[in-house]
């Protein structure tokens, strides 16, 4: 190996170890919250540990009863048979109320961590979703939680049970006979020596387990939701091999993960071997010697193979653990993953907005080194109908994005109402705004809860108002349980039409002082969007109005034309003035006027 791959090596061991012991860390401050349940576990943990531990004692008594030379000790037999069983019968009932609160406890912590990261995941800058998978995401919040979770449980229910069973043992063993003991002592550090030198390799295969776990969850999720263009391409043969090339590097990372967690076991079970063997054989030197007597020798065998046993466990445990703190690691970078710019404290709330719009120098883009828009102005009055328009990736949707304060300008400022849009609370200053975008959202759930997601204490008038401004009422009718019909995900088997109409209702329904129509129409039939368009004339009247369209035909009554190209607005004015001007927009306009007279649609001038 290269002396730069071993160094290398070096410190990504070393920047793993760092990782787990922080894992570890903030996994114990998430326990730390339930103290007290966690001090009545191991209260519970100990007294199951004793009464567990004084059974080998009790065993060891009722041997001596039955060995005494020439008689059988039957009344002292009874009564430490009597003794053993209430003992057992404790332990069980102290065993069960122990399992139920470690249940408890890892139920509360994994509920807390996954609220977190739902949480984190609200507060997450619209940035974040653009540069990671969601399925990636989705995978940390679900399928890793669910992975810690099983180890936090296994670590509750066994390893404080474990530990415990081992320093009572070694107790009572060396009450028995030190020598003995001792021998046990020397022999135990072999089995933390077999179980470290396995758990350090085990994290790493975990780590990227739970890493290709997420990506393989990633890719599904783009395939599912893009089936349709999958096999319209015919490309279903490409994502098969895409998807055994991610599932190999997965089963290769499980099957090495597996590998050595699985020799954790047999190896320490090797140790241990050879520790009941170590003392069996010095507890027979002793017996002979008459230093110990038979019956002492029974509890201490049996407490010799107890001691040995959670080393097994603990084992077992320790490769859950690494599994649970690599899948805890994932979701903890979720979580500490940068929120968006707190609010000022003195952020106002935006009250019966007029809708006055001004941009004021402003410069903004997604990359550094990729300027998007280069020092913009604009003013925008009260109830003016603003159209944008340009070519593809001028910058049209980037501008609703920055009005709606998904992203925020790197210079420069928005003005609404004559305040700088920073210093308006984001939920306020998106309460006054009302937006119907190309791409249809609806959630699982009634058309009515849909309608109504953005007035949730509406009405059912005001619901079948709004749904007949958007001419949709007719189609909701005519579904089996109407309005109550429950829909699926993103609108199950309703068409992109309907869904389109079923998002223009949401907005008819709030009624908001300023709209932003991102080509709002598009998925309509022609005859409804003359309706639906129609409508939105109604609705405009008095609010501030920012129309992103391409078919320049929908836009000529506009106060306003905003020609966007490069980032920049290059023209400004009416329909009619744009074309007097001969530029640009009018370049626009004539393509599509040429292009619908080749189809030989007809446009009115």
């Amino acid at each position: 190996m290269k002396p730069d791959n071993k160094l290398k090596k070096t410190l990504t061991g070393i920047k793993s170890i760092a990782e787990q012991k922080d894992t570890i860390k903030r996994i114990l401050e998430l326990i730390g919250r339930y103290r007290i349940l966690v001090f009545v576990s191991l209260l519970l943990a100990a007294m199951t540990t004793a009464l567990t531990l004084y059974i080998p004692i009790l065993t060891g008594d009722a041997v001596d009863c039955v060995i005494s030379e020439g008689r059988v000790d039957f009344e002292g037999l009874f009564s430490v048979l009597k003794k053993i069983a209430a003992a057992a019968v404790l332990s069980g009932v102290f065993q069960w109320l122990m399992n139920h609160i470690n249940n408890k406890i890892t139920y509360h912590v994994v509920s807390d961590v996954r609220v977190r990261a739902f949480n984190r995941l609200q507060e997450l800058p619209v940035s974040y979703f653009d540069t990671h998978k969601t399925g990636d995401t989705v995978s940390r919040i679900i399928a890793d939680i669910d992975q810690f979770s099983d180890g936090v449980l296994m670590g509750f229910t066994q390893f404080f049970t474990g530990v415990m069973t081992i320093l009572g043992t070694l107790f009572f063993m060396l009450s028995i006979n030190p020598f003995i003991a001792a021998v046990v002592v020397l022999l135990t550090p072999l089995s933390f020596v077999v179980a470290g030198f396995i758990a350090k390799r085990t994290y790493v295969m975990f780590l990227r387990q739970s890493e290709c776990r997420g990506e393989l969850t990633a890719f599904t999720d783009e395939i599912i939701n893009n089936i349709k263009t999958v096999k319209a391409f015919e490309r279903e043969e490409n994502c098969r091999e895409r998807f055994e090339g991610i599932n190999k590097r997965l089963e290769d990372y499980s099957q090495k993960a597996t590998f050595y967690s699985s020799i954790t076991n047999p190896a320490t079970r090797f140790v241990n071997a050879m520790v009941y063997a170590a003392v069996g054989i010095s507890g027979a030197i002793a017996a002979i010697g008459g230093y110990i007597s038979v019956g002492r020798l029974t509890s201490f065998l049996s407490y010799a193979n107890q001691y040995t046993k959670p080393f097994n466990e603990i084992s077992g445990v320790v490769t859950e653990l690494q599994n649970a703190i690599a899948c805890a690691k994932r979701v903890f970078d979720l979580i500490d993953e940068e929120a968006l710019s707190p609010e000022p404290e003195n952020a106002a709330e935006l009250e019966n907005a007029e809708g006055r719009v001004d941009i004021e120098h402003m410069y903004f883009s997604y990359v550094p080194e990729r300027p998007l828009i280069e020092d913009m102005n604009l003013k925008v009055r009260k109830g003016e109908r603003v159209a944008i328009v340009g070519p593809t990736g001028c910058g049209k949707s980037t501008l609703i994005n920055l009005l709606m304060r998904f992203y925020d300008p790197l210079k420069g400022e928005i003005k609404i109402d004559g305040r700088n849009s920073r210093e308006i609370k984001r939920s306020s200053l998106r309460d006054n705004f009302g937006m119907v975008l190309q791409e249809t959202w609806l959630k699982s759930g009634t058309i009515r809860e849909n309608i109504a997601y953005g007035k949730p204490d509406a009405s059912m008038e005001e619901v079948e108002r709004a749904a007949k401004e958007a001419f949709a009422d007719g189609f909701i009718r005519r579904m089996p349980e109407g309005y109550d019909t429950v829909i699926g995900e993103d609108g199950g088997s309703l068409s992109q039409g309907q869904k389109q109409l079923l998002c223009i209702a949401r907005l008819m329904l709030k009624l908001p002082p300023v709209l932003i129509l991102d080509e709002a129409t598009s998925s309509i039939d022609t005859r409804t969007e003359i309706k639906v368009q129609s409508a939105f004339a109604k609705l405009m009247k008095g609010r501030t109005s920012f129309v992103v369209a391409h078919r320049l035909s929908t836009i000529k009554e506009s106060d306003v034309i905003l020609v966007m190209k490069d980032g920049s607005i290059i023209e400004q004015g009416s329909h009619e003035e744009l074309l007097e001007r001969k530029g640009f927009y009018h370049k626009l306009y004539m393509s599509q006027f040429a292009a619908a007279q080749e189809q030989g649609v007809l446009i009115r001038q």
